[in-house]
């Protein structure tokens, strides 16, 4: 097992001539189908469906549901489809309904996509002590964050503290692992989602170890970890993007700097100064070759080209601005880059940064985010059938069209007095499924 230290700047002298490790360009068997949504915000974090299936503008219980069934607990992390299977999480026995640590347990249901029956569930004990419902932090997503993901052979699941779990498709268990049991320093708990890249489980456990951690998925022995103190505020999840070498990169976006790793080794192969934070909430994106981060709290934005060796930030930084998002990760759709933050609608020209339009949602009295914390709509846009989908944490499932100006073609109101929603859509094979602290629904046109 390797292990690598870093800090945040100058951190590339000593891993820049790491050796090179090439990524098969075939699609390989067992890699999941082109509709699925495999793991958060679907292929490659992305947000947007590959395919060109039609998804419903307009949802109720009466219109376009194909399902909605009750979850066996509350929880903020996503929804994945992989064939037919639908995988999330949950938790329960402790929280905002009470009880005490000692009763905490995590779920991993998986649901029939067709018909929303439950095939297999299965139950974590906490590792304990965990970070403590208080009012603030941890309440502000609760203990079941992380959305799992899937290589279309097994589902991984990470839950914090009490580690990293894999079953196959049908819930056999295959493996636990444990990478650490530290908190953040606000005490928040930890929201960044795993991937998988080439049989690697790659995990950001900031908050539990400071490391971001590679774990052989057949096995789950850990192949590397790469430290850093800067991990300990992320919260974002990786994505992907070619490597200078025709290999594949690990971006992560962290406190002042993108980082560009060896999804092999850990190691660092190239990174730019970029928005600077002594935390970073969203994700990164990429796009044809290049990175968009737009980060909440003080703010800041930046594309920068990815690939290349070293300190990249003369070289591919191709615009920066002060645009200001919250939680959610920006979307880039037909040379646009979108980011909703306190039900503000922001477009940006991907190619130049600049600001295409900037418009508060309809239906919205103004009252800004609602839901957990200051500005608390915690769900990133996705888009599918060349619409926009944004859901707020009460319900309001925003439909626009992908332009360069605001147009709203639905608002829908789902859930319940007092329900909650936090969570990204999963859009596969012309069906959305959105998820709140008590259902999870599927729409399609015409229900089925």
């Amino acid at each position: 097992m390797r292990r690598i230290r870093f800090p945040i700047r100058g951190l590339l002298q000593a891993a820049a001539r790491a050796a090179s490790w090439a990524l098969a360009l075939a699609i390989l068997p067992g890699l999941p189908a082109r509709a699925d949504w495999p793991r958060f915000r679907g292929p490659n974090g992305g947000g947007v469906a590959t395919d060109s299936s039609p998804v419903p503008t307009t949802m109720s219980e009466t219109e376009n549901l194909r399902w909605k069934v009750a979850l066996p607990g509350a929880g903020v992390s996503c929804p994945i489809v992989v064939g037919q299977r639908v995988f999330v999480t949950t938790y329960s026995g402790y929280g905002a309904e009470g009880g005490t640590q000692v009763d905490l347990v995590r779920h991993l249901v998986c649901l029939d996509a067709r018909s929303g029956a439950e095939l297999w569930k299965r139950e974590v004990e906490a590792v304990l002590p965990e970070d403590p419902w208080s009012g603030m932090g941890v309440p502000a997503h609760g203990y079941a964050s992380h959305t799992p993901v899937s290589d279309g052979e097994r589902v991984f699941a990470f839950f914090g503290k009490s580690g990293v779990r894999a079953w196959d498709l049908d819930g056999h268990p295959l493996w636990e692992k444990s990478v650490g049991t530290d908190s953040d320093p606000r005490r928040w708990g930890s929201a960044s989602s795993p991937i998988v890249v080439d049989g690697v489980v790659v995990v950001v456990a900031g908050p539990e170890r400071r490391s971001i951690v590679g774990l052989d998925a057949k096995s789950g022995s850990e192949l590397w970890a790469a430290d850093s103190e800067a991990l300990a505020n992320v919260w974002g999840t990786p994505v992907t993007a070619p490597g200078h070498d025709g290999g594949t990169d690990v971006v992560l976006a962290t406190p002042g700097e993108l980082w560009g790793l060896n999804p092999a080794t850990g190691k660092l192969r190239w990174y730019a100064g970029a928005v600077g934070e002594d935390g970073f909430n969203t994700s990164a994106v990429v796009a044809d070759g290049v990175a968009y981060c737009i980060e909440g709290r003080s703010g800041g934005s930046i594309a920068v080209r990815t690939g290349g060796k070293g300190d990249v930030t003369d070289s591919h930084v191709v615009w920066s601005g002060r645009d200001a998002n919250r939680f959610g990760t920006p979307l880039v759709l037909d040379g646009r880059v979108w980011f909703i933050a306190n039900r503000i609608a922001n477009c940006l020209d991907a190619a130049t940064g600049e600001r295409l339009f900037q418009s508060r949602l309809p239906g919205d009295g103004g009252g800004g985010g609602g839901g957990f914390g200051r500005g608390g709509d915690y769900a990133s846009p996705v888009a599918a059938d060349g619409k926009v989908f944004y859901v707020t944490s009460d319900g309001q499932v925003h439909v626009l069209a992908s332009a360069a100006t605001l147009e709203s073609l639905a608002v829908n109101d789902l859930g319940e007095e007092g329900e909650t929603f936090a969570a990204t859509p999963a859009i596969s094979d012309g069906a959305i499924y959105i998820r709140s602290d008590r259902h999870l629904w599927c729409f399609s046109e015409g229900g089925t």
